[in-house]
Parts: C-alpha cells; sequence; structure tokens
C-alpha cells in the first residue's frame, strides 16, 4: 500500500488501519530500559512501600514516577533559567 492510500485510509477513519500496520518493528523512541540496583536506607523503603500500598502500586513504580517527575522539573527549571538568562 502506498503513503497516500494509507493516509486515505487513515483520514476516512471508517476503515481501521491496524491491519495495515507492521508491530513487530515497532520501537519506542527513548523506551529502551537498562537495569540499575539502588540501595536505601530500610526506612526509605519502608516509607515508598507505605507509600507505593496508598496509592495502588507497586514500590518499583512510584520510584520510576517521582523519578522522571523530578528530572521533568529540573529540565524545565534549566530551561526557563536559560531563556530567562538570554533574555537579559
Amino acid at each position: 500500500m502506498k503513503a497516500e492510500e494509507f493516509d486515505a485510509k487513515f483520514d476516512k477513519n471508517k476503515e481501521d488501519i491496524i491491519d495495515d500496520l507492521n508491530l513487530s518493528t515497532l520501537k519506542r523512541p527513548n523506551k529502551t530500559q537498562k537495569r540499575v540496583n539502588i540501595d536505601f536506607p530500610v526506612w526509605v523503603i519502608d516509607s515508598l512501600d507505605r507509600e507505593a500500598s496508598r496509592m495502588g502500586v507497586t514500590r518499583q513504580s512510584i520510584i520510576k514516577v517521582w523519578l522522571v517527575e523530578r528530572l521533568e522539573e529540573q529540565a524545565f527549571y534549566k530551561k526557563n533559567q536559560q531563556a530567562s538568562f538570554a533574555g537579559s
């Protein structure tokens, strides 16, 4: 199928295009994973477990979410700081 045909089929929104996709080669950019080991004091593990239980998620999930949130905050802060510096 040519790209124009695929686009038209998608744009019509009347036909299912999932069968026209090769999902076996699907990749998510910047989503490859690498295992790391981190040692935490027992009180940190206990706190993480309590919070994870309260939220209904696993310890690993809460660690991932909190780390990503913090990294995004840092990137946002750094970007805004550079922008205000450039505007001075």
